[in-house]
């Protein structure tokens, strides 16, 4: 018998159960940690720019040709695609869930190569970019000038030129980009009347500007065919692109026939500012630039975000003069309270297991061979859980809270078993009684072990995004059981044979009066079944009130996909009419800054102008397997903002939510 071998040899079972629980605490160190398991499905981005052109040219031009060859690729559950008035384009391509994102971004890319060639000429200068999209915000960082010394322009181009590229190699990140980005770019500003009176139009300026904004190959002097006594050999470089305003200023439009030469300056004013005015950040209502974290699958969010701070504390070191940086949306806050208050529940769900067995074994030595069996169950679990690629997250350690009552099961039957034996055969051995117990209970621990696995495995194959949440529950308890039961076959036996010792006459004090205690309540409930059993009818009856029980109750009890937490942030979207300017979009995101910062429990207001981050843009209308929309960039923005301590998160939502968010509605 197994069981016999580990009892003859405990050293054998006690280095099999460190082992196991050394790998298991390396996994746990090692295991990426999070607030849910991923249940997002991977998502592939497209993007192009068309120049000048409306929302509805760019969905028949651009829109048409690319989801005409993108529709159909391999895994793909759906489509979303967003055509803007400002020329822009975006296709988001959701996979199915556990496909690899790299080859879903490769099988993308295919598709929109052979499209390529039916896109418009200026769509194929700017180019289409295909690339993997993490939709998990890990984070929000705001660099904003404390004194407003620097404009949003020069706040953009800072974090673009010196920060974005640092947060993105950072390990863990996906991607970081620009809520509103306002790059630098040179701005002319024609005046038509000059234009008619000259008999020019926009298409000379944009061709004496490319024609004379270039980095020309001018050659070599001394290269071959040279004679063979040519001893230098130069390379002629030119002065290259223009990079300031005097130089575009002097840019050549024509030479007249009388030798006057007209100049761009003569033409339009020329002066450096932002390449797109469209969109606006703003933080507690000054500048500010708004950097969006994602998430990689399967990095560690709190290492990850962490690991980003430090590498911007860094960088601050060399910032200039009234420039710094906060942490405006930070969920990995919410996610180590979460971690922490589970944590909590499982020590405290540990020694009640331990204070519960004590009482009922009435023994520390008996209590002793559960307590050092149930830890290498639960921590040699999160092998198995690093090793197919989950999480530690509220899901898979209220598990592991719900497996301390499980698993303690089979080690409270090998030591209960064992002292009846002992109690029985007084003339035994410890270590022979545990091997004549075990040879009784050996199939009945394996039976339950089977029992309880055919009850969570099947639950691991329910598919779909709820599948997924209830298959790293299902996987935790089953293995968590599995160790139990090997526990319960070789580490509980050799504990027995090595701990346990016979008992001499009955217990006294208090254990023996909870031990009396115990038994009466045993005897009584035994005296009740066994009356019912005489009056089926009656057990009959109260099976099936409560089955009816069970039934009304769930229909009336509220349902949801994942609780409703609060995690000390809200976004907000004003949904303003179509064809609203910047201007006056800027005024209602005014007024909601206003309000909001009115209330002591808000300590940050980001709003970015321009900008919906729930949808990319608000209306839209469903087409078969895809979404289009057709919106100017000034109709839709959004406002978020976090409230000063965790504290007052459990007030927060009907505190500021309920007031502060009709005030805005009713003044916008």
């Amino acid at each position: 018998m197994l069981s016999s071998v580990f009892v003859d040899r405990p050293r054998l079972a006690i280095v099999i159960a460190i082992v196991t629980t050394i790998a298991g605490a390396l996994a746990l160190v090692s295991i990426p940690i999070a607030q849910y398991p991923d249940i997002v499905p991977p998502q592939v981005s497209v993007t192009a720019v068309y120049p000048g052109a409306s929302g509805a040219v760019v969905a028949a031009t651009v829109a048409q040709p690319i989801e005409a060859q993108v529709v159909g690729v391999d895994k793909m559950m759906y489509m979303k695609s967003i055509s803007g008035d400002d020329g822009s384009y975006s296709l988001i391509v959701s996979f199915e869930l556990g496909t690899n994102p790299d080859i879903n971004a490769v099988n993308v890319n295919n598709r929109v190569q052979v499209a390529l060639s039916s896109l418009p000429p200026e769509v194929q200068r700017q180019g289409v970019t295909v690339k993997k999209k993490s939709s998990a915000l890990l984070g929000v960082i705001a660099v904003y000038s404390p004194k407003h010394s620097h404009d949003q322009l020069f706040l953009s181009n800072y974090v673009t030129i010196n920060l974005l590229d640092q947060i993105k190699s950072t390990p863990g990140v996906g991607d970081a980009a620009l809520w509103g980005p306002q790059d630098y770019s040179m701005r002319v500003w024609v005046r038509t009347d000059r234009l008619t009176g000259l008999n020019l139009t926009t298409a000379d300026i944009i061709n004496a500007i490319q024609s004379q904004n270039i980095q020309a190959a001018v050659g070599r002097i001394g290269a071959r065919p040279a004679a063979n006594d040519q001893q230098l050999q130069l390379n002629i470089q030119t002065k290259g692109r223009l990079s300031s305003v005097p130089e575009f200023e002097n840019i050549v439009i024509r030479t007249n026939p009388d030798g006057s030469v007209l100049r761009l300056r003569d033409l339009a004013r020329v002066d450096l500012g932002a390449a797109n005015l469209d969109r606006e950040t703003r933080l507690n209502g000054g500048p500010a630039a708004a950097i969006a974290i994602y998430q990689t699958p399967g990095a560690n969010a709190i290492t990850t975000l962490n690991a980003v701070r430090g590498r911007i504390e860094e960088l601050q070191k060399n910032f200039p003069e009234d420039l710094t940086w906060k942490i405006t949306y930070d969920p990995t806050v919410f996610v180590k309270d979460t971690i922490h208050e589970v944590q909590k529940t499982l020590i405290e769900a540990f020694i009640l297991v331990v204070i519960v067995v004590f009482l009922f074994l009435g023994s520390v030595r008996a209590t002793l061979i559960p307590t050092l069996a149930v830890p290498v169950s639960l921590i040699g679990t999160f092998i198995v859980l690093l090793a197919v690629g989950y999480s530690a997250n509220s899901v898979s350690l209220l598990a592991i809270v719900l497996s301390i009552g499980i698993v303690v099961d089979d080690a409270i039957v090998v030591v209960e078993n064992v002292e009846r034996v002992m109690e029985e055969h007084p003339e035994l051995t410890p270590a022979e009684a545990t091997k004549r117990a075990m040879s009784e209970i050996t199939a009945p621990i394996i039976a339950i072990t089977l029992v309880l696995l055919s009850v969570f495995v099947p639950v691991a194959f329910i598919p779909g995004i709820s599948g997924e949440l209830f298959r790293q529950f299902a996987v935790t308890v089953a293995v968590s059981m599995f160790l139990s039961a090997i526990n319960a076959l070789t580490l509980s036996p050799a504990l027995c044979g090595v701990l346990l010792r016979p008992h001499h006459g009955p217990r006294r004090g208090i254990m023996g009066r909870v031990m009396g205690s115990i038994d009466y309540v045993r005897d009584r409930y035994g005296s009740i079944v066994a009356r019912l059993v005489r009056i089926s009818v009656i057990g009959l009856v109260l099976v099936a009130i409560s089955g009816v029980g069970v039934v009304a109750l769930s229909k009336i009890t509220p349902t949801g996909f994942l609780p409703e937490d609060d995690q000390g942030a809200l976004f907000v979207v004003a949904q303003m009419p179509g064809g609203a300017s910047i201007a006056r979009t800027t005024d209602i995101m005014e007024q909601g800054e206003a309000i909001l910062r009115e209330e002591k429990a808000v300590e940050d207001v980001t709003s970015v102008i321009g900008l919906n981050f729930i949808d990319n843009y608000s209306r839209s209308f469903r087409l078969h397997h895809r979404q289009s929309l057709v919106l100017g960039a000034a109709e839709a923005s959004h406002i978020f903002f976090r409230i000063l301590a965790a504290a007052t998160q459990k007030t927060w939502p009907r505190h500021c939510a309920g007031s502060s968010l009709p005030q805005t509605r009713t003044r916008g």
